[in-house]
């Protein structure tokens, strides 16, 4: 019997399963490195492997074995609840844009487990090797349901491929831990958001991978545990000048979900959900939950805030259009429209943030 992505116990067995499957049509998509696609990354695994979590050994404990008693261990993978999709029937440009969506989503989840599978295989601190095999298994589980979905539509990633052949850019630990926690918070905030609106309206759950949108974001949510514990087992990482690392991070994280999600008019269309609505609720739950370690909010009422939004996602569509023509014009084009998206993005930067004390316990429930 072929072992499923779903079942395997290891980040090693799952993507086996996957290369196994021949087709990799998407793989130049998920190679691209810019601004707005996911990353390959890697970081100072020493330093990693240093980590002491004495200080927060009564929430690691119990996260480490919720996550060893693996709840979503063969979730993730199609079943009679997997819909029939007529991917030639579908509005070309929704299946454009929503290809993208499952592109960049694969490639997210796979980033995840390339970063952590290599902590896993260098460390030698207990503890922290056996946190990142855990969160490497659960990303290679998810990249690998995406890609059954892209198969459906004659298209999938490459995912040996991109682990020997995607750049990879290096990150200090600290930006990775504030990174990747943001990345998982909002990533939870993301699909909750989504499940919960499709609850509410089924008719716009125009594919099946929605309905497993909800035991995905909990794989979510506990990764983003996992990070607040490391960044509260050393106080400096949230004080001093390392606050405004944090609200740099803080706002590019949110800046970049922006223009993405508004570079797919009918993907969002086809959910009947406005983005702009979208961002905000996805901002409002993730700023709630990133109280829990960050000792600062971004002000997402401030009146310069949706503004500079708007203005940064309009620079960055005449960049694209620009960077698809040739001479002089189009160089002042592309370099008119660089210069408007720092110019929105640092107006971004300073509105006043705002404070508040860290909690004396870390560790959080999904109640969404």
């Amino acid at each position: 019997m072929t072992l499923h992505s779903a079942d395997a116990a290891t980040a090693e067995e799952a993507l086996a399963r996957q290369e196994a499957l021949d087709s990799d049509s998407a793989t130049q998509v998920a190679m691209q490195n810019t601004l707005l696609t996911p990353r390959f990354y890697t970081t100072d695994f020493d330093e990693l492997d240093a980590i002491d979590v004495t200080p927060v050994r009564a929430e690691w404990d119990p996260l480490i074995a919720e996550m060893q008693a693996d709840p979503n261990r063969g979730h993730f993978k199609k079943n009679e609840d997997w819909d029939h999709v007529d991917w030639d029937g579908m509005d070309p440009d929704l299946r454009k844009e929503f290809i993208d969506f499952l592109i960049s989503s694969c490639t997210a989840e796979f980033s995840g487990c390339v970063l952590y599978k290599e902590m896993k295989r260098r460390g030698s601190n207990k503890d922290i090797t056996q946190l990142f095999q855990l969160m490497a298994r659960d990303e290679a589980r998810h990249a690998g349901f995406i890609n059954d979905a892209l198969r459906e539509a004659g298209v999938a990633v490459n995912l040996g491929f991109l682990t020997q052949k995607k750049k990879y850019t290096y990150f200090r630990p600290k930006f990775i831990y504030y990174a990747t926690y943001l990345s998982e918070k909002i990533g939870y905030a993301r699909y909750i958001t989504i499940f919960r609106h499709l609850e509410r309206h089924p008719e716009h759950r125009f594919h099946p991978i929605f309905k497993w949108f909800r035991e995905w974001c909990n794989d979510e949510f506990r990764h983003g545990e996992a990070f607040a514990l490391l960044m509260r087992t050393d106080p400096k990482l949230t004080s001093g000048v390392n606050v405004l690392w944090i609200k740099f991070f803080l706002t590019a994280v949110y800046a970049t979900m922006y223009v993405r999600d508004h570079q797919r008019p009918a993907f969002h269309a086809a959910l009947g959900v406005d983005p702009d609505w979208y961002a905000q609720a996805v901002y409002t739950k993730t700023s709630e939950l990133s109280k829990q370690v960050f000792p600062i909010t971004l002000d997402i009422d401030h009146p310069r805030w949706e503004t500079g939004l708007k203005r940064l996602q309009r620079a960055n569509a005449d960049l694209a259009r620009a960077k698809q023509q040739q001479g002089l014009g189009a160089r002042v084009a592309r370099l008119t429209a660089s210069l408007r998206a720092a110019s929105a993005f640092i107006g971004l930067l300073t509105i006043p943030s705002n404070r508040h004390r860290l909690p004396a316990t870390t560790r959080l429930e999904p109640v969404y």
